[in-house]
């Protein structure tokens, strides 16, 4: 893979499943480059860690990252049944078949995307007879940039959808990450900022990032010491920044189950400290 700089355009070719990933305009597909500096940017990038280093929560071991099942727009609907949520979540059938992945560890995602232009995910999911339990679950149109209702959750903590914040081997490959990208950090406010709809922190301290909050890298990182899949994934963080979507370790990058990845290759990503990122502001803080 050629490690020369990537030119990552606003609203680029961003898909899945033969379908958009989500409008040219959608909030995933905004190009924050040259968005204004969030106030709290310091004090946020602070509260997580300046010291602290960007990891990705993802590689060649299939123990790590959240596995993606794309299927036809054929494919049969069955049962789902909500354990916890159940009055945030959307009502099943979901296309989701039987040999659907299950992302390893205590969340238990399932991210399903169809030829019918749908996102279907769930969190704490099982097999069970035809169908599926889960915790949560949540319909993302992706021709639509309908969010879910405020103060809902989904099938991740902050209500965003999970599988356009994968960093994805596919999109490695072809030299671009046209869209922002998830990751989750240890301490949030109890507030969210759209696109994100939900908070699960306890924090009224200002201080402290909300759920949805947007970092990017800063332009004068630089990216000349990296190359392959860590380059572009750095180029993308540039452009198209990351999100806040869920509790969990700090600067902990998301991405697929792939046992393609090159671990040492990705590995370049944990020279990358906290203090090389800045909060961009891209709307009120809501309160959770």
């Amino acid at each position: 893979m050629s490690s020369r700089k990537v030119a990552a355009p606003a609203g680029g070719a961003a898909s899945i499943a033969g379908c958009p990933l989500f409008p040219a305009n959608n909030p995933w597909r905004q190009n924050i480059s040259a968005a204004p500096l969030n106030p709290r940017s310091t004090a946020w990038v602070a509260n997580i860690g300046a010291s602290g280093f960007l990891h990705p929560d993802f590689g060649s071991d299939p123990s790590y990252g959240i596995p993606i099942t794309v299927v036809p727009a054929s494919q049969a609907p069955v049962p789902v049944t909500f354990t916890a949520y159940g009055s945030e979540s959307d009502p099943g059938p979901y296309p989701i078949p039987s040999t659907a992945r299950i992302e390893a560890g205590g969340d238990a995602h399932v991210l399903v995307a169809s030829g019918n232009c749908h996102l279907y995910e769930l969190y704490g999911a099982a097999r069970s007879g035809t169908g599926w339990t889960a915790q949560s679950g949540a319909v993302f149109n992706l021709n639509s940039n309908a969010l879910r209702p405020a103060g809902w959750t989904s099938a991740d903590a902050a209500g965003l959808p999970i599988l356009p914040g994968l960093v994805r081997r596919d999109e490695v490959a072809a030299g671009h990450i046209d869209h922002a990208l998830r990751f989750t950090i240890a301490r949030t406010q109890k507030g969210y900022i759209s696109p994100a709809t939900h908070a699960a922190g306890s924090s009224t301290d200002p201080n402290v990032a909300p759920m949805g909050a947007r970092f990017r890298l800063k332009a004068s990182f630089d990216l000349t010491p990296y190359h392959g899949a860590a380059r572009v994934i750095l180029q993308a963080l540039k452009t198209y920044g990351m999100f806040v979507a869920d509790n969990g370790s700090n600067w902990y990058l998301s991405g697929t189950t792939d046992t393609g990845w090159n671990d040492d290759d990705l590995n370049q990503l944990k020279r990358v400290p906290g203090s090389a990122f800045e909060a961009v502001n891209t709307g009120a803080v809501h309160a959770g």
